[in-house]
C-alpha cells in the first residue's frame, strides 16, 4: 500500500514495507497532470493493492480541499481493482515537522508516512 499527502506544491509519498511505513521521495508537483501521471507511475511500479490519501477535515476550506484532492486522484490511472481510501490527514504536517531529525527530511513525505500510520493502526 502507498500513500499520498497531496499538497499544491508537493505530493508527499509513503509505502508500507511488511507493516512498516517508508517515505519515499515525493513528487514535485508542477502541474496536475504531470503530477497525476507521476503518481499513476508510481502506482504501476509498486502496485498496491491499497491507495490511502489524506483529506484536510476542519477549517474553512475543508470542501474545497476534498473536492480538489479528490478531483486529482481522478486524474491517476488507478486500476479499478486497486481500492482507495480517504482518511483524515489534520496535522500531518505539523506532526511531520515535530518528528523530522534533519532539515533535509521531505516534511511532505513524513506527513504521508504518518497519514498510512494511522491507516494501519485503524486497521487493527
Amino acid at each position: 500500500m502507498i500513500a499520498l499527502d497531496v499538497g499544491l506544491k508537493r505530493i508527499g509519498v509513503a509505502r508500507s514495507i511488511l507493516g512498516i511505513p517508508i517515505p519515499l521521495e515525493p513528487i514535485l508537483r508542477k502541474n496536475r497532470n504531470q503530477a497525476s501521471k507521476e503518481v499513476a507511475k508510481l502506482i504501476k511500479e509498486l502496485q498496491p493493492k491499497v491507495l490511502i490519501v489524506g483529506i484536510p477535515r476542519g477549517g474553512s476550506s475543508e470542501e474545497e480541499m476534498e473536492r480538489r484532492i479528490k478531483h486529482f486522484i481522478s486524474l491517476v490511472n488507478v486500476p479499478k481493482d486497486m481500492k482507495i481510501v480517504f482518511i483524515d490527514e489534520s496535522f500531518s504536517t505539523f506532526e511531520a515537522y515535530e518528528r523530522r531529525h534533519k532539515k533535509s527530511a521531505n516534511i511532505d513525505s513524513i506527513a504521508a508516512t504518518i497519514i498510512l500510520e494511522r491507516y494501519l493502526v485503524s486497521q487493527k
